[in-house]
């Protein structure tokens, strides 16, 4: 069946790839992002391929958060029903507490959390109006446990994001057409992390396959998945409940 979906933060990396991997599926899109020029590529590579698929797109940068609540009713508007809304928007950016960089640790906090929580508000006042829906948050598994150095402020937005979808899947628990997905990524291949360590690459997979884990956890709407399941899912579990001396020489 062809369900329409709503992709954040979708002009690259794994926002991008989700698209792809969706249209293919048969699925219509509505795709947003800061870079319009590389929105534009991406919807005539779907309908290249998929001419049969309908893709909306508009420009938004998701901290400006007035313009996040158009963009998404612009879209219900344009396409009738978004059925999937994908908060995956992010920043990677993060300095090691009290040295200094508040200004990049504040622009990952209001980027990530402030501007997650307008997303998830515009989505979920379209989805109490339709009386049904599928919020999707793409957090991260370094949402596990409190990170050191460069990745505290990011894994604490990550935390954070996690538990605003986890609060509705409670306040919702039981009602019939209501869905709720964290998808908690481990090292996918994106430009978010172009840069990161050898030793982390060792687990690293492509964004073709990290985003097919991801597609195929949101079309099955499963409440909980760590992405590729394997090595995160068992992973996940060290990684929450690990001695602290373990867990620091694990990561």
């Amino acid at each position: 069946m062809t369900t329409t979906i709503l992709i954040t933060g979708a002009s690259s990396g794994l926002g991008a790839e989700m698209a792809r991997q969706f249209a293919a599926g048969g699925h219509d899109l509505a795709l947003c992002a800061r870079r319009t020029e590389r929105l534009e590529e991406l919807r005539a590579e779907i309908l290249a391929a998929h001419p049969d698929r309908r893709v909306e797109v508009a420009a938004l940068d998701v901290n400006d958060h007035d313009a996040v609540f158009r963009v998404f009713h612009g879209f219900t508007d344009a396409l009738g029903r978004i059925d999937t809304f994908v908060v995956n928007a992010g920043l990677g950016k993060g300095a090691p507490l009290g040295t200094g960089r508040f200004d990049a640790n504040r622009e990952t906090a209001m980027t990530n959390f402030v501007a997650a929580l307008a997303q998830v508000e515009a989505a979920m006042e379209i989805v109490r109006s339709q009386q049904g829906g599928h919020l999707v948050m793409v957090s991260s598994m370094s949402a596990m446990r409190g990170m050191p150095r460069t990745m505290t402020t990011y894994a604490a937005t990550k935390a954070g994001v996690a538990h605003l979808v986890e609060g509705l899947r409670t306040e919702f628990f039981g009602k019939e057409g209501y869905d709720f997905t964290v998808l908690y990524p481990g090292y996918i291949a994106s430009e978010m992390n172009d840069g990161v360590a050898a030793a982390e690459n060792k687990m690293m997979v492509s964004t073709e396959k990290g985003v097919a884990a991801m597609v195929a956890a949101i079309e099955k709407k499963r409440g909980v998945a760590h992405v590729p399941a394997l090595p995160w899912a068992p992973l996940s579990v060290v990684m929450k409940h690990a001695p602290l001396p373990v867990f620091r020489r694990l990561i």
